[in-house]
């Protein structure tokens, strides 16, 4: 799976949606964290719903498993479901989500592990919204790998490879031949990176890509122009290390 693009985007309304409806057209696979508490800057629920014109809906499902898995904090002691209050409409808040009528409601709200309430709310087929938790966020998207892997052509990665190689250089003395490297590989689908290793005296170039034969043949070349040499991890040629008394 390749990332794209990172965003980080402030709570702002227009922000939100500007960010979201490009993403959404650009990108097959676009995720959101944060933003879906139940405090006044959690916005967004409704900053997406505008974007696309869809309406908030109070997700009943949602609701149910809030109430079945949720607790009431201890400073709440008298809060109760079925009377109107302030924190009562601040938790609804997290599960009023932006619904398009002409879609399969199923694909739109996933519940994806059976111990969280908190759903992930799906516009426009491919925008999944997440919240900003970090544990709650790694665990929903790990949830999301059933629905996800059906689609990638290599749900595993094992046809894509790797090769790490250390070069002394600094990235401004490699970087001519670098970009004169990438222009040959591209068109084999093949992506070269450079990698500072700040405090270190060796740098790392990589060549990523699925045509392991032609990847290989390069490893001559690549070692001679870097004045480096292939390793398996970024600091095995290191001062000390077992590659760096063998060189």
């Amino acid at each position: 799976m390749n990332l794209k693009r990172i965003e980080v985007i402030a709570d702002d309304e227009s922000e939100i949606g500007e960010a979201t409806t490009r993403m959404s057209e650009n990108y097959d696979f676009v995720v959101t964290s944060g933003g879906i508490g139940p405090t006044h800057d959690d916005i967004t629920y409704e900053s997406i719903a505008k974007a696309f014109n869809l309406k908030l809906t109070l997700h009943e499902g949602a609701l149910q498993r809030m109430r079945a898995l949720s607790k009431p904090h201890p400073s709440q002691p008298n809060f109760s479901w079925d009377v109107p209050s302030p924190d009562l409409e601040a938790k609804l808040r997290m599960i009023r989500l932006p619904i398009d009528e002409s879609r399969d409601e199923s694909s739109q709200v996933l519940f994806v592990d059976e111990n969280l309430w908190v759903p992930i709310s799906v516009v426009n087929g491919n925008i999944h919204i997440l919240p900003g938790v970090p544990r709650l966020f790694t665990q929903l998207l790990d949830g999301l790998k059933p629905h996800l892997l059906p689609r990638l052509t290599d749900p595993e990665g094992k046809g894509v490879f790797r090769l790490l190689f250390s070069t002394p250089l600094a990235e401004s003395a490699v970087a001519a031949y670098l970009s004169e490297l990438a222009t040959k590989v591209e068109p084999k689908g093949i992506k070269v990176g450079s990698y500072p290793r700040w405090g270190k005296k060796r740098n790392t170039v990589t060549l990523v890509g699925r045509d392991k034969e032609f990847m290989e043949s390069l490893i001559p070349e690549v070692e001679k122009r870097t004045n480096g040499v292939k390793v398996d991890q970024e600091d095995e040629a290191d001062e000390g290390s077992d590659k760096e008394k063998e060189s």
